[in-house]
Order: structure tokens, then sequence, then C-alpha cells
């Protein structure tokens, strides 16, 4: 093996020598990658170019109000409808045309009310009665009763028709209800369709489906909406709670970080045994009762996800899910367990890392900010530039008129000779398009839009891997800790970072966000794809999906690492790339040791975090438990503020460990150098703790006689 080392350093790059002037991250350092720094600039000025361009033309008023048949807005302060906040259909049927999905406009006229209509009503009816004066308000802005009853429905001055309706996203949609089995809207079962005939509701109800899109998604989505109006306040102190835990857990670990580790593993263990022990009272309280023995395929999609908790089938899904997470823990931990020592050790190191540099643990906060300030500035662009389109307005005939579809000009159509042509046909708002050449290149803005984030979001990400990296590599580099750890570490980590290193961390953010834009790319053509036939275009498509995927990992991983080599001695970004995949592949057995074992401890922590907060907050919303006198809030789904918390505990729990993390990631490295540099005597001595360095070499000598003995 002594032989083989030489050759292996060969493959793998020159091994770092004894630099007696080394003391930790150089300071003595210059700019690198400055030509990227540049293009950054360059990119940030186009950037903030095309959002002045998207916010000049842009109006989000398009997306937050519905407009009427004259392209005006329903709702909008300071215009004629501002007190018409809603938008109704003279007859919602026809939305369920295939026009719909080609011009996203339903063929029938379109006005702003005040309110929907609470009563079934016919103009006919109206017209001979006293209701009249309640139903012009739903005719066009200025009917005045001066035609025939044929002659206003043939103009499409007012509705045949007027059905008990409720908004929903700001339109107004039939009352649609179940009595006995029986669909009905108000107290109706049939409608009149304004010539003298009665229909089926179950035709209106379809028809006002399709017109929705998706009704029952627009309910849904409403319901959620409704859910978090209500709750919000209990999952803000939900999410605080989660807070309060990682902190907490974060203390604990800088004073008890063997315990703290063992202590989450078998708290782990015991959360995911108590869920399998709550599946199976749930799943053999329902033995017996009518209806729980239904599957879910023969239930289908339910929006009322509630309906799945009364089916044994689900729980016992629940079950069998539990059980095989708890047994892959407890064989994992059974063979990893040396290994599980290892790095507990070196999680010990890095709480003491942590304890004398704690300012670190309120360094997320900062790129939390940074990357809010990212998404505002991509959506509100996106927002601007997807509103920035002109009215259009196109011929609208329920008749074979050769004219519709075509394009045309309300204020001129009632003289024009398309009118003459096509008696039947009315001049209708279409859509938001246009035909310039700023329009014609708003897909390739959104393009840049999307770039411009993914490279930004990936550069305010490095800055604090190198920043933290940075503040890290001081503390294991100073000799006599915490006295040779310099003042300030983590400010001047900041610091040389946007001083010097700019451009690398520009240059690393592009790679990556290249591969990402890719990937939209791809996942767009996907859904475009779907609805061919071809198998070995979306086989291939698979394929460079799976691909790409890998790539961003690898890329994510390399840069993460060389981040840490840029953080430590100032080199460019290939260069440090370079030194740091070679450093890994020196010390392979090492990486395979240490680096996946403190992930899955660091992923065991934040699923305790997150299965206590979620246990906490699964009780409280379905009225288990009590806080003080106060109670949950009645819910449609009391599911929507559980996954809420869940989610959140999780991103916040992430942002302490991933403090952690780096500074694992970052001691590691600097330990593989130490090795390399050092050899732990008087004259050349290691940097590490003594604990950290009989760890860590012990398991370092059993993993080399195995792999010595497997060859």
């Amino acid at each position: 093996m002594g032989d083989e080392r030489p050759h292996y350093y060969g493959k793998h790059g020159t091994p770092q020598k004894y630099d007696p002037t080394f003391k930790g991250p150089i300071y003595n350092r210059g700019c690198t990658d400055v030509i990227c720094c540049v293009f950054l600039l360059l990119a940030i000025v186009g950037y903030v170019a095309v959002g002045i361009i998207a916010w000049t033309h842009g109006d989000p008023r398009k997306v937050i109000y519905p407009t009427d048949s004259r392209g005006e807005f329903c709702g909008q302060k300071g215009t004629k409808n501002e007190n018409k906040p809603y938008l109704f259909y003279f007859n919602i049927v026809k939305c369920a045309s295939p026009l719909v999905l080609l011009e996203f406009q339903c063929p029938t006229p379109q006005i702003c009310v005040e309110k929907c209509p609470d009563r079934y009503l016919t103009y006919l009816n109206a017209r001979s009665s006293r209701d009249f004066e309640y139903y012009k308000q739903f005719c066009v802005p200025g009917f005045k009763d001066n035609k025939g009853v044929a002659e206003v429905l043939r103009d499409g001055d007012c509705p045949a028709v007027l059905i008990p309706s409720k908004p929903l996203a700001r339109r107004c949609f039939p009352a649609i209800h179940a009595h006995k089995g029986v669909l009905m809207v108000g107290n109706e079962t049939t409608y009149e369709d304004g010539h003298g005939s009665r229909k089926n509701i179950t035709d209106l109800v379809e028809g006002a489906k399709k017109a929705n899109g998706v009704l029952e998604a627009r309910q849904l989505a409403m319901r959620i909406f409704e859910d978090y109006t209500v709750s919000w306040y209990w999952i803000i102190i939900g999410l605080v709670i989660a807070m309060a835990m990682s902190l907490l857990f974060i203390i604990l670990l800088r004073f008890l970080a063997g315990i703290m580790v063992w202590v989450m593993i078998i708290m782990v263990v015991l959360v995911l045994g108590y869920g399998i022990f709550h599946c199976y009272m749930e799943y053999s309280r329902l033995r017996g009762e009518a209806g729980s023995d239904v599957s879910l395929v023969d239930l289908g999609f339910q929006t009322d996800f509630r309906v799945y908790l009364h089916l044994r089938q689900t729980w016992l899904a629940f079950m069998i899910i539990l059980s095989i997470l708890e047994v892959i823990i407890i064989l994992l931990l059974i063979f990893l367990r040396k290994r599980i020592l290892i790095a507990i050790a070196l999680i010990k190191e890095a709480s003491r890392a942590v304890g004398y540099v704690m300012c670190s643990l309120l360094y997320p906060l900062v790129t939390f900010f940074l990357l809010c300030l990212c998404i505002a500035y991509w959506a509100s662009t996106a927002v601007f530039l997807s509103t920035s389109n002109e009215a259009v307005y196109k011929i609208f005939d329920d008749s074979s008129c050769s004219l519709t579809a075509k394009t045309c000009n309300p204020e001129t159509f009632p003289s024009s000779n398309e009118s003459r042509l096509c008696p039947n046909a009315r001049c209708q708002f279409a859509f938001y398009g246009g035909e310039s050449g700023y329009h014609r290149a708003l897909l390739g803005l959104q393009i840049f839009n999307a770039f411009m984030f993914f490279w930004l979001a990936n550069f305010v990400l490095a800055l604090g891997q190198v920043t933290l990296a940075g503040a890290f590599a001081s503390y294991y580099w100073a000799l006599r800790k915490p006295d040779d750890l310099p003042a300030f570490p983590l400010f001047s980590a900041f610091g040389r970072a946007l001083r010097y290193h700019t451009g690398s961390l520009a240059f690393g953010a592009l790679i990556l966000a290249i591969v990402q834009i890719i990937r939209v790319i791809l996942e767009y053509l996907d859904q475009r794809l779907k609805a061919a036939e071809n198998k070995f275009a979306k086989c291939l498509m698979t394929c460079l999906k799976c691909c790409f995927w890998c790539l961003e990992k690898f890329i994510k991983f390399l840069n993460r690492n060389a981040y840490i080599m840029i953080a430590i001695y100032g080199t460019n970004f290939c260069t440090s790339a370079r030194n740091a995949f070679f450093l890994l592949m020196r010390n392979i057995i090492r990486v395979a040791v240490l680096d996946k074992v403190t992930d899955f401890l660091f992923l065991l922590g934040k699923l305790l975090i997150v299965g206590s907060v979620g246990i906490l907050a699964f009780f409280f919303f379905t009225h288990r438990i009590r806080i003080v006198q106060d109670t949950a809030p009645p819910l449609n789904y009391y599911w929507v503020p559980i996954l809420t918390v869940i989610v959140g505990s999780y991103l916040i729990a992430h942002g302490f460990f991933s403090v952690y993390g780096m500074c694992v990631d970052t001691l590691f490295l600097c330990f593989c150098e130490d090795l390399e540099r050092n050899d732990g005597s008087q004259e050349r001595p290691y940097f590490m703790s003594p604990e950290l360095r009989d760890i860590l070499l012990k398991g370092s000598a059993e993993e080399g006689k195995r792999a010595e003995a497997e060859e």
C-alpha cells in the first residue's frame, strides 16, 4: 500500500506540503474570476432594464380583477365599475364551448355587477312584473327598454334568465347543491332557456364546470384560502415553536452533542413507533364500520380529503409506510453504529466551532432576506411581463360566420362591414396580447427573468456558504482555540467573499443556473409532449431529465466544496473546484464514512423537530387537545394548517442545521488538509483537537485495513 501511495496521489493531484507560515484562511489575496464579476454586473443592469420595461408596459390589474366584454376591470378603484366587483356571464352554458380552450374567453356577453343574482327569474317574466328594475342591473350598461323581447335577446342586451349564483374568484357561478341526490340551483331542478323550454339543471351544472375550467378545483382553492384566513395565527405559533425547538436543539448540541445525538436517534424511533401504533388503532377502530372497507381506487379522487381518513385502507397504507421507515432506520443504526461514533465526534467539534462563532446561527436570516428579495423581484417582473399585453377584441358569433375569431374594433364594429356580413356577431374582448416586436419578445424576456432568478439565488446561497466556511476554517486553523481565533471571523469572511471572490461565486452560480434553466425548459417541453404518442420522444425526455437532475446534484456538491477552498486559499473557482475534488478523492474512504452519516444524523434531527411539531399540530387542529382556553378554529380541511406547519417547520429546522452541515463539511476538508500538511510531531503539530484526532484517525485506520483485506 505504501508503494502505491505516490501513484495514487499522481492520479488525484498532489497533496499539500508543510508550510510553517500557513495559519488558516489567507488574508493577502487578490480578486478572482473578474470577468464573471463583470458579466454578473452587466446581467444585473440588463435585469433591472427588463424590470423597468415590464413595469412600464405591465398592468397587474389584469391578474387581480376580472374583465368584462369591453375589456374594463370589475371592482377597480377610480373607474365606473368601482362598485361592481363581480363578473356576470349572460349564458354560462356557452362557456363549455371548445372556443374557450383556444381564446380563454367565454363567447357570451359579460358585465360587471354589484352582486350576483340571488333569485331565479326569466327576462319574459321580469318584464311583466315588479322585478324588472332588479333584472335591469344585469343588462348591459345603458340598456333602454325600447326594444321587443326577441330583439333584446338577439342583440345580447340582457340575459335570458337569471339563476341564483355565488361569487367565486370574483365571478358569478350557479349556486349548485344536491338535495336528496338531485342537483339543484336554488330551489329549482330545471331552468328555462329563454325560449319557453325547460331544461334539466344537470346541463347547466356541466356547463358551469367547464366554464370554470375545473369548478371543483376552484372551490378547493377557495376553501383552502378560507382555512388560512382563520388559522394563520395558530400556524405562526406552530412555526415559532419549531424555531424555538430548533434553537434549543442547537444550543444543547453545543454542550451535550453526544447525548443529544443518541436522544435524537431514540426519539425519532419512538415517534415513528407511535405513528405506527396510532395508525393501527385507527385501522382497528374502523373495523366493522359501514363504508370503511371501500378501496382507494374505487373511491377515486375527492376534494374533501377527510373522506380518506374514514377508510381502513388509508390507515393501513400509512402504517406500512411508517413501518418501512422504522425498519430502514433501525437497520442503518445497526450497521452504521461505529461510523455514527465517528460522526458524533465531528459533530462535537462542529458544536464547539458554532459555540465560538454563535452569530453564524443568525446568518441564515441574511440568506433568507436576500432570497426573499430575489423571489419578490422575479415574481413582480414575471407578473408585469405577463400583463404587459394589449386588449385584443375578436368577433364572436353563435352561427357559422366566416369572420368568427377575427380581430375587430368595438367602437367602429356596429357600422363596419363585418357587422353587416354577420348580423348576429358581437365584437367582444377576447384576451390580452399584441403583435409588436416587444410582444413577440415576451417569451424570451420571461426565460431571461427565470434565468436571472436562478443565477442570483444561487449567488446568494454561494455567498452564505463561503462566509460560513471562512468563519469555521478560521476556528479550525487556530492552534490555541479560542485564543488564536480572529476577532469577528464571520464578518471578516463575509467581507473577503464580497471584496475578492464575487466573480468566483458568480461563476459557480452561473454553471448551476444554466443546468437549472435547462431542466425548466425540459419540464416545459415534457408538458407539451404529454399529448403526443411518440414513445421514443417520451423515453428520451425522461433520460434527459434524469441526467440533468444528476448533473445538478453533482455540481451542487462540487460547488459547495469549491467554495470552502475559496474561503481558505482565495484561489479562483476552477482551481478551487479541482483541488477540492482531488482532496476528496484522496480521502474517499473518509468521505464515505462521514459525509452521508452526518447527513443522516442531521436528517434525523430535522425529522424529530418536524415530527414533534407535526404531532402537536395534528392533535390541536383535530380538537384532541386545547391550549389554555383557546381551541382550534373550525376548518374545511384540518390538513391545510397541519401540512403548512410541517413544511414550515422543516424549512426552519433546515436553516439551522444547514449551519451545522456547512461547519462539518468545512472541518472535514480542513482535517484532510491537516493530515497532509502535518504529522502530529512537535515541529509539525496537528491543528485538530485531540479528541477529534483520536477517533478520526482510529476510524480511518480501521477503514484502511478493511479496504486492504478486501483487495
